[in-house]
Formats: structure tokens, C-alpha cells, sequence
């Protein structure tokens, strides 16, 4: 088992990720989801959460040799970026969905110097658009954004055809589809499920996968 195999399956265990393709969730914008993931229960299972801040700390050293400061997402990021800049003897700050309305009004927290070179970690990369507008405040603030490590990623078009337009390279530590092959194989669904799933994750706003 490899580690994306390994990170996928610790997400079904604690249930950070939970496939429902049955009784469907329904998004803030209505659209209906067989799945609903939430990573921030990795930082309530220590044996997993072990795992997956190695792998990001792994993951930063071997895709991005150069990097000198983490940057967490506000707010879920922050947690995965503390660690594992620990982890690597890193300095680590995190920039915040809006600037401040107190204080010196700061959007990024920690100090952060003209051409540092900066790995953003996110949790969960969808529609890629927060990733993103982080990636843009920092470069507005004078950092070399080498790129991103993500906990976990749909894999939806719309978020890598906006990484692609901001020239953004994410490398994330499982996927959507191993997650569900995992699942498949370990019975947590049944295996004719997987391609469901992979449907909606091609075209989510197309719920026909809800009638197979």
C-alpha cells in the first residue's frame, strides 16, 4: 500500500471522508454530493494525523527543495502547516480569507520577507478558488510561491483549469479516486458505486450518477 493508498484509507477510518451516494448531501449551493469531506478530523486521530503531517513534510521536501516558509490557509490549513514546518525546522505563518479589521489589519500572519519562497498547505482543493486567491495575496505581497500541498483533492476540472490559468503547481497527498477505490475494496461501498462517484466528480451540476 502506498501512502496516498494509506492517507485515503485513514480518511475513510475516521470518516474525513464519507461517501453517502444513497442519501446524497446537498451543498450551500445545492447541488447534491455523494460525498462530504471534512479533514479536520485528521487532527483528532493522532495515528493518522502522524501520518499525514510526514507525508506533507515529505511532500515539501521532495517537490519543492527550495522552499523556505510554509504558509497555511485560513483556517484549515493552519494546523497542517504548523506541524509540519515543526517537522521541517521551518518558519510558518498563514494568510487570513480577509485583512483584518483591528490592529495592523494584516492578511498574512508571520513574518514573511520579499522573495522568500513560499509552499502554501491547504487541506482539500474542490474548485481551487481560496487556494488560489492565498497563492495571489502572497505573490501581491512579494513571496515566490513554489506551489501547494493539499491534504486531499477532488480532482474537478474547474480546479485545475484555475491552477493551470494561475500557474499553480498542487501536489496533494491522496485524491478522489484513490479514495474511492479504497473504499470499494475495503466494503465501505459496493464497487459498482466508484463510477458514481467518479461521475459526479467530472460534472457535479449533472445528478443523473443519482439515478444509477
Amino acid at each position: 500500500m502506498n501512502i496516498s493508498e494509506k492517507i485515503a484509507q485513514g480518511l475513510l477510518s475516521v470518516k474525513a471522508v464519507f461517501f453517502r451516494p444513497d442519501e446524497p448531501f446537498t451543498w450551500a449551493s445545492g447541488i447534491k454530493s455523494p460525498v462530504y469531506c471534512d479533514n479536520r478530523l485528521i487532527l483528532t486521530a493522532p495515528e493518522l494525523r502522524g501520518v499525514v503531517e510526514q507525508a506533507i513534510a515529505d511532500t515539501v521536501k521532495a517537490e519543492y527543495p527550495d522552499c523556505e516558509v510554509l504558509m497555511g490557509t485560513s483556517t484549515a490549513g493552519i494546523p497542517h502547516a504548523a506541524i509540519a514546518a515543526h517537522l521541517l525546522d521551518m518558519p510558518m505563518g498563514y494568510v487570513r480569507s480577509g485583512n483584518k479589521d483591528h490592529g495592523r489589519q494584516n492578511r498574512i500572519e508571520g513574518r514573511l520577507e520579499p522573495g522568500a519562497k513560499v509552499v502554501v498547505i491547504e487541506d482539500l482543493i474542490s474548485t481551487a478558488g481560496s487556494a488560489i486567491e492565498v497563492v495571489e495575496a502572497l505573490r501581491e505581497a512579494g513571496a515566490e510561491v513554489l506551489g501547494i500541498v493539499s491534504v486531499f483533492t477532488y480532482g474537478m476540472k474547474k480546479g485545475l483549469d484555475r491552477l493551470e490559468a494561475a500557474n499553480v503547481k498542487n501536489v496533494s497527498l491522496t485524491n478522489f479516486d484513490t479514495v474511492a477505490a479504497v473504499a470499494a475494496e475495503t466494503g465501505y461501498i459496493r464497487p459498482e458505486d466508484v463510477a458514481r462517484l467518479i461521475a459526479f466528480r467530472n460534472n457535479p451540476s449533472d445528478e443523473s450518477w443519482i439515478t444509477k
